[in-house]
């Protein structure tokens, strides 16, 4: 099985870091973003990967080459201007045309959640999503009937909503449903909802971050580093 990263994205809310650099490969704890990507999958069985790329793609090609350094293969789909994240995929039909299914993962996102049990998908079903848990943006407070604070939480999981990891098992079908331009999100997954052909897998306890902003860097930091330094 392959896995497709989506390495295409400006990260304009990481600048300056990504005025020379694309997001994938800025450094999170001494290590580029899409190399924990890779190790992370590695760890699993997957060594063959698509990346696609985009801005500053060149520079993704230059750190990682064919993968022989990280121990797994690389190919490369390259989008000469934003096609988003389902156009992308879309453009990449010829390398994936043959694959039966594929791992798709967002290019900003670190986490340690174990693909298998998305690899159990029914038959029935043309993709599956792991989720997680809504984590708070803020801390909260504790409080009995009385109004006496019992405790602070700093920012909690809201076990009750399901957010997208960003982590995806995908069937070959899913190419009837993308555009040749336009975010996956928008596109085929709500068709697919619609029609009843996607599903949810949910992972309560694991590690996972998305990583848009400096603090978010900041943050995933100090996950990583709480974590021993490994996914």
């Amino acid at each position: 099985m392959r896995a497709v990263i989506l390495a295409g994205g400006y990260g304009k809310r990481l600048r300056p870091l990504t005025e020379e650099i694309p997001k994938n490969i800025v450094p999170v704890l001494g290590k580029p973003l899409i190399e924990w990507q890779i190790e992370w999958l590695s760890s699993q069985g997957i060594k063959d990967f698509v990346l696609l790329t985009g801005y500053l793609g060149e520079k993704i090609v230059e750190r990682l080459g064919d993968g022989s350094s990280l121990g797994v293969r690389i190919t490369y789909s390259h989008e000469k201007t934003p096609l988003g994240t389902g156009g992308a995929l879309m453009n990449a039909y010829d390398i994936l045309k043959d694959d039966k299914e594929f791992i798709m993962v967002n290019g900003d996102v670190i986490t340690n959640l174990k693909i298998d049990r998305l690899l159990e998908l029914e038959e029935e079903y043309v993709g599956a999503i792991a989720l997680v848990p809504l984590p708070s943006p803020y801390g909260i407070v504790k409080f009995d009937e009385s109004g006496r604070i019992q405790a602070f939480i700093e920012k909690p999981l809201i076990k009750d909503y399901w957010i997208n990891a960003g982590v995806y098992l995908l069937r070959n079908k899913i190419f009837e449903y993308l555009p040749d331009k336009g975010d996956i999100e928008r596109t085929a997954f709500p068709k697919l909802a619609a029609e009843g052909k996607l599903k949810a897998v949910t992972y309560a306890d694991v590690l996972w971050k998305s990583i848009d902003t400096h603090k978010d860097l900041e943050e995933a930091a100090k996950m990583l580093e709480e974590a021993g330094g490994r996914l």
